[in-house]
């Protein structure tokens, strides 16, 4: 098997993605532009990434025939979600390269081994406490107070598989509600901003981080994301020192996100972290039209052996997710001066379902 710093794609070289969503697509489009070809592995037969490659594998993650087929057919392979089962990328691994390493997903797939490894870094995150139990919860809260926000350590997403624990909530029936046997309590976070960095490492070390990005949130849901985010310089230096040393301690190959609060501390403000993400993520979707670079591309040159680009943001931008029935609303963004439309060419909309976003470069006026 090649080492992972030994990978050097060349233009015609084929990429295999895991995973058939919006992330995926738009993973596959910036490969496409770049002279190399893509191949998607999903279970969805109804996948929007299938739209856009030439070869799709629909097949079961533990379907071990069509793993070794599908590597078979490739050069390198990454993912465009975390919860790749730790099996599948095993079996893949030892095929072909896996970018980035399979072994980081044991540390982002579980929400206390990730605040762990964040904490042994020496990196401020909310307090939190292992749960694996309702007398476990009571302990837990004992220790971090309340409110808090219990998670499920595995497989939450978009506000999924998670609690906000009040005073005089009933906490059998919000344990049991939960639905799982490892949980983690957080100190909930009066937080004044949320702010996230994206940041792209390649196999050689070298880190490139776009604009600290501020997001919003409606209903746990990314709605809509500001770059740069409105935090002093100072801030937003640290935020992206804090998302480079995270991508050197990983040593990570690709684009990652890290997820952050920025709160008051006793010096002024300071971030923590929330979560981290090891794949391209939907507030660096600005990145599309507000950048030099996209994600989408720097991700595929870092996992292809290719000189990583200096991203340059070509002004103030938004991107806003387009949920559900706001997707019947796209012909209104079409003649907005500076607005570039992006469906995702998904099926039916769905409440809380992401089927499109808009990017929005803000125009100024000359000086």
């Amino acid at each position: 098997m090649t080492a992972p710093n030994q990978v050097k794609l060349k233009p015609g070289d084929t990429i295999g993605i895991l995973g058939g969503g919006q992330l995926g697509r738009m993973l596959a489009m910036a490969a496409a532009r770049l002279g190399l070809r893509c191949q998607v592995f999903s279970p969805d037969p109804d996948s929007p990434a299938f739209d856009v490659v030439a070869h799709a594998t629909c097949a079961e993650y533990a379907d071990v025939e069509a793993l070794e087929l599908f590597a078979g057919d490739v050069d390198v392979i990454t993912y465009e979600f975390e919860n790749v089962p730790a099996a599948s990328a095993m079996i893949l691994a030892a095929r072909r390269p896996v970018l980035p390493d399979r072994a980081i997903l044991e540390t982002t797939q579980d929400r206390l081994i990730e605040k762990d490894f964040v904490k042994r870094l020496g990196i401020g995150t909310a307090d939190y406490a292992d749960v694996s139990s309702a007398a476990g919860l009571r302990a837990a809260i004992e220790k971090i107070g309340l409110p808090a926000v219990l998670k499920t350590r595995r497989f939450g997403y978009d506000g999924k598989g998670q609690a906000i624990i009040r005073d005089g909530d009933d906490l059998d029936r919000i344990w049991h509600d939960l639905g799982t046997k490892s949980a983690i309590l957080e100190a909930f976070i009066p937080f004044e901003r949320e702010i996230s960095v994206i940041a792209a490492r390649s196999a050689d070390g070298q880190v490139e981080c776009f604009d600290v990005t501020e997001n919003e949130h409606r209903d746990h849901i990314l709605k809509i994301s500001r770059a740069p985010a409105v935090i002093p310089d100072t801030l937003a230096a640290q935020a992206r020192n804090v998302a480079q040393r995270i991508a050197t301690a990983l040593n990570y190959v690709g684009v990652l996100a890290v997820e952050m609060f920025v709160v008051q501390g006793d010096s002024g403000p300071k971030v923590l972290v929330n979560e981290i993400a090891p794949r391209v993520h939907n507030s660096g979707h600005w990145t599309l039209d507000g950048a030099s670079i996209s994600q989408f591309e720097q991700h595929i040159r870092a996992i292809a052996g290719w000189p990583l680009g200096k991203p340059v943001r070509h002004g103030p931008v938004t991107m806003t997710n387009l949920i559900g029935d706001e997707i019947n609303s796209y012909e209104q963004w079409l003649t907005v001066p500076g607005a570039t439309v992006h469906l995702y060419g998904k099926g039916p909309p769905r409440p809380g379902r992401k089927m499109g976003h808009v990017t929005q470069i803000h125009l100024t006026k000359s000086t």
